[in-house]
């Protein structure tokens, strides 16, 4: 329970009103909050578009992760911890050799790869200390997806990050061995 005397009820109704910790969070399961150093979140629903493009993504890498036995894709409804983050990213991916065995929860460990999808609602600072989170906690490969300028930031380090444009190739890179699709596709 949180702080001891919080209602459950309560808690589900106005969750952002309560203060928990990341166990807490873990053991509410709130939808539509990611929780980040200490704090909860609040996500927006996500808008047709970004859900066009989330589905864009998981339909290139699917077919192309699942045939060569890589590891599993995960939509925004899974939960990863990134030290004492619990986020939730558009799109993920987790390598078959790093699956955790116990699935049934979020997952204890950061994604291989962590795609964010930009929303109108999101501040540019926001989305790339998310995405330096993501490397900090040891996701390798981060795509952060710009739907208005149809461009792909992709990072392997705070350091090491390269933007592609409707007519560049997205690879999977060492993460994801041999996976390319044009960035256009990802906004058809």
């Amino acid at each position: 329970m949180i702080n001891s005397q919080a209602d459950p009820k309560s808690i589900q109704e106005n969750p952002a009103s309560h203060k928990m910790t990341l166990e807490e969070f873990l053991e509410n399961d709130l939808e539509g909050y990611e929780y980040v150093k200490g704090e909860l979140v609040p996500m927006p629903p996500p808008s047709m578009e970004h859900g066009e493009i989330s589905v864009n993504i998981i339909h290139c890498l699917y077919k192309y992760v699942r045939d060569n036995q890589l590891g599993r894709l995960y939509t925004a409804e899974t939960t990863f911890q990134l030290g004492d983050r619990l986020v939730k990213p558009d799109v993920a991916f987790v390598s078959t050799e790093r699956l955790p065995e116990n699935r049934r929860k979020g997952s204890p460990i950061p994604p291989d790869l962590a795609i964010e999808i930009v929303s109108p609602t999101d501040k540019q600072y926001d989305v790339t200390e998310k995405a330096f989170a993501y490397l900090k906690a040891g996701t390798r490969l981060v795509w952060v997806v710009e739907p208005v300028a149809k461009t792909v930031m992709v990072y392997r380090s705070e350091t090491d990050f390269t933007l592609l444009r409707c007519e560049d190739t997205l690879t999977g890179e060492e993460v994801i061995k041999g996976f390319a699709c044009p960035v256009a596709q990802l906004f058809e």
